[in-house]
């Protein structure tokens, strides 16, 4: 390798992980601002002009803490737990192409990496190496609330992994590749959140399942499990814990950018403006779109209560990942169709076909809601419990507590 792209890649690798983290920094900030303003409070207002250097406080603390190991931990492993998933979190962005190429010194600097044309399968299998972080932390703590988190957690992670993997499928049949930088550029004229929408959607919502968020932290969910799966964690251990959640909603959010809101492109509309400041100004339009996916990220914890673990699991299972089979089905069908230079008749009726069966599914879906409540509303509903029942008193004895007893004692 040239020892000048050795540096070049070097300086890179170093510039973007010390954006990725005061983002990070920042976000957890910026969280609390926003939260403040959705509950009318000031929020964190002491540390620095309206409190900007408050994440370095908070940092500052977490780190002069004192470290604490539970005596019956598996210490190395319980060490080990945070160093993994920070680790995984601030390596998953390595493929993402953050902006164009950029003359920098005179030379032509790729705002990349590494591309590799199997750019988002480094990502997955990156992404699904994380949960290794949590259950290893939850375990060796040797508490029951932590590993249960950190069950929670694991089984979180797998079951909206499929549905996020399989929303991928149909963007790289659109794109024809798997490589970032491809699919960034196959998004020049319209970008696949449009085209793709359903693929979209489930997506947006396996990445909320994905980290651990409100309403999907049930990993952590403090009315049950204390502080889950990183409960027995303090200082630069747990910093580190909490550090990888806030990378990992950058790295979600950055990936979701590139394969739906068009990368580094700006708003349809704006491309002219992909010119300006020699062309850093794509890098803004591209953290532009990752601060809107952490906005959402913030909304959402602030205005839906925590789901049940079952509902959870059986959205992921039951309706994410059968809608994004069917998604690819048809998806392949009108690729192959539009490939194959079918009569625009065959393509109409087919995407008319879809749509019906989709509207035939939901009316009956609405009219099964419909029998239902109308069978509880009239006492049809008689199923008999699974669990014992004690039989009802038929009579109630009543006492008047106004008659005197034992005679009047004036």
């Amino acid at each position: 390798m040239d020892s000048a792209l050795f540096l070049e890649k070097l300086i890179l690798i170093v510039v973007i992980l010390m954006i990725t983290l005061v983002m990070a920094l920042y976000f957890t900030f910026g969280e609390r601002k926003i939260a403040a303003f959705f509950q009318d409070r000031l929020g964190p207002n002491r540390v620095g002009p309206f409190g900007i250097f408050q994440p370095f406080a908070d940092g500052g603390k977490l780190l002069f803490k004192e470290e604490i190991i539970p005596k019956n931990a598996e210490k190395w492993l319980f060490i080990l737990g945070p160093g993994i998933a920070m680790i995984v979190a601030t390596i998953t962005s390595a493929v993402i192409p953050w902006g164009t190429s950029l003359p920098i010194f005179g030379r032509t600097v790729q705002l990349q990496v590494a591309d590799v044309n199997i750019g988002i399968l480094y990502i997955m299998g990156i992404v699904s190496i994380g949960v290794y972080g949590i259950m290893i932390g939850g375990w060796a703590s040797n508490n029951k609330y932590s590993l249960y988190g950190a069950i929670r957690a694991s089984a979180q992670m797998i079951s909206y992994e499929i549905a996020m993997g399989l929303s991928l499928v149909a963007v790289f049949i659109y794109a024809g590749s798997m490589s970032t930088s491809d699919i960034v550029a196959a998004q020049s004229s319209w970008w696949y959140a449009i085209v793709l929408f359903p693929s979209f959607a489930i997506y947006a919502i396996s990445m909320v399942g994905e980290t651990n968020r409100a309403p999907f932290d049930l990993a952590e969910a403090e009315g049950e499990l204390v502080g889950g799966f990183h409960t027995e964690y303090s200082s630069l251990k747990f910093a580190l814990f909490f550090l990888a959640e806030y990378v990992n909603i950058i790295a979600v959010s950055a990936l979701a950018t590139t394969l739906f809101l068009g990368g580094y492109h700006a708003l349809p509309g704006l491309g002219f403006t992909e010119a300006w400041l020699g062309g850093w100004f794509t890098a803004i339009w591209f953290f532009l779109k990752v601060l809107t996916f952490f906005f959402v990220f913030v909304w959402l914890r602030g205005t839906l209560p925590r789901l049940r673990y079952d509902q959870f699991m059986q959205f992921g299972w039951k309706v994410l990942i059968p809608v994004s089979i069917l998604w690819i089905l048809v998806v392949a069908t009108l690729r192959v169709l539009s490939l194959q230079n079918a009569p625009k008749a065959v393509v109409i009726a087919f995407a008319s076909t879809i749509v019906f069966i989709i509207m035939a599914v939901n009316v009956g879906f609405e009219n099964a809601k419909k029998k239902k409540a109308l069978a509880v509303a009239d006492g049809d509903n008689k199923t008999a419990p699974k669990f014992a029942v004690p039989s009802l008193p038929m009579e109630v004895s009543t006492i008047n507590v106004s008659q005197k007893v034992g005679g009047d004692r004036g």
